[in-house]
């Protein structure tokens, strides 16, 4: 892809390796050039440079935090220069396990995450098949390093100390299956893992992608509740796939520059529950209305439209992979002490009267920091119509989640 901006900061004499990652937030993407050392060597093979280049792309990061990344590595590098150090070295330091790894969206999610040079240990956990993706994945040559756990007798040890728990366990959707359908096998799994975690790492982020999300997200909240360590600012219902496919499909219906494009999406993960507001995408854009309607309709059945094309083979699991990849890049950053970092994510929430409810917010150290209320502020009458209309299925798949945890309680 071509950059559409570079910017380079100075380090210092020397050779030095290229470092690329893709990063993945809607926006821009960049390589990073660090002056060389044998760890570096390792990583990412030999390129002669003496800076630090930023180069904007589509990537996992948006244009606002690319910024803040830019500055850090260049504060890093002065550093460095005033200690007559000649390179920077990455600050690998997050242990992120992904539960479900063999599956369809854990192995090329399990890949992007590789690649972020803010994860030090990636632990793979599935019930079979996961030593062959940790052994493929242990061949790149990125810091982190690869660990498989087969298993529940192997659950405890994946999730020791670790900082990111990503959860795409479940079965997939096929044709004619609803996210409903999914309900009594993907939940179950989600609470025996949700358990796990409680157990072993209860401080972690937990990202929720097994669907159905609307009530997947409840039932991960009860379970970490009757065992005692529920922290609402940090589990995290994974909807960054709407907000993707927004951007993508608004950029191509109007011609513009999909770097540049930030559609919000809030409600929740599943058919009419999913509700773009097309009218506050960024930049401005306007939309007639039987635009906003074919938009709105296709952003909610895209994931139908995966399953359809793949005619049984599976369900969207690439384009999964890349949104919550994007997600786990930009929790990582937050706690590596970024300060502006905002995704679009189904939480506790008291925007509305629902309990849960996806939205903008601003992610720190600690999680949730923020819930953004601006965005449901000056709704079209379309959005607010659909807003309305979306509340009582979401209610209900919520309230289903509760249901089943309080039938089957968790032992503390």
């Amino acid at each position: 892809m071509a950059a559409t901006s570079a910017t380079t900061f100075p380090i210092g004499s020397s050779a030095s390796a290229s470092l690329k990652f893709g990063q993945i937030t809607q926006s821009k993407a960049f390589s990073i050039n660090f002056s060389s050392n044998n760890y570096l060597r390792s990583f990412s093979g030999p390129k002669a440079a003496n800076s630090v280049t930023c180069e904007s792309q589509s990537s996992f990061l948006g244009s606002e935090n690319i910024k803040a990344l830019k500055h850090s590595y260049s504060t890093k590098a002065q550093k460095h220069n005033q200690r007559s150090y000649n390179y920077v070295q990455p600050q690998a330091s997050y242990k992120v396990a992904v539960l479900g790894a063999a599956g369809g969206i854990g192995q090329p999610l399990a890949l992007l995450i590789k690649m972020s040079p803010l994860v030090s240990a990636l632990n793979l956990y599935d019930i079979a098949n996961v030593k062959g993706v940790a052994a493929d994945l242990s061949h790149c040559n990125t810091p982190s390093e690869v660990a498989d756990f087969t298993g529940a007798s192997e659950l405890a040890n994946c999730l020791k100390g670790v900082n990111v728990v990503v959860i795409p366990a479940g079965v997939p959707r096929k044709p004619g299956m609803t996210r409903d359908d999914l309900f009594n096998i993907n939940a179950n799994i989600v609470r025996t893992l949700v358990e796990a975690v409680a157990d072993n790492c209860p401080d972690a982020f937990i990202h929720i992608i097994s669907n159905p999300v609307n009530s997947t997200v409840p039932i991960a909240a009860e379970v970490l509740k009757q065992k005692g360590v529920y922290d609402p600012k940090k589990l995290f219902g994974v909807t960054s796939l709407d907000v993707v496919r927004a951007n993508t499909f608004v950029a191509q219906k109007k011609n513009t520059k999909l770097i540049d494009v930030d559609v919000p999406v809030v409600g929740g993960h599943a058919g009419i529950t999913i509700l773009p507001l097309l009218s506050k995408t960024k930049p401005a854009v306007a939309f007639t209305d039987e635009e906003v309607q074919e938009l709105t309709v296709r952003i909610q059945n895209a994931g139908t439209e995966v399953v359809e094309a793949k005619a049984g083979a599976g369900s969207a699991t690439l384009s999964m992979a890349y949104a919550a990849a994007r997600f786990v890049e930009s929790s990582l950053r937050a706690l590596d002490g970024d300060s502006d970092v905002y995704e679009c994510s189904y939480v506790q929430s008291d925007l509305t009267e629902l309990p849960f409810f996806a939205s903008r917010i601003k992610i720190g150290r600690n999680g949730v920091e923020a819930v953004i209320s601006s965005e449901l502020e000056g709704l079209t009458e379309y959005e607010q119509k659909a807003l309305e209309a979306l509340k009582p299925e979401l209610k209900a798949s919520i309230e289903k989640g509760f249901a089943f945890v309080q039938k089957q309680p968790v032992t503390a």
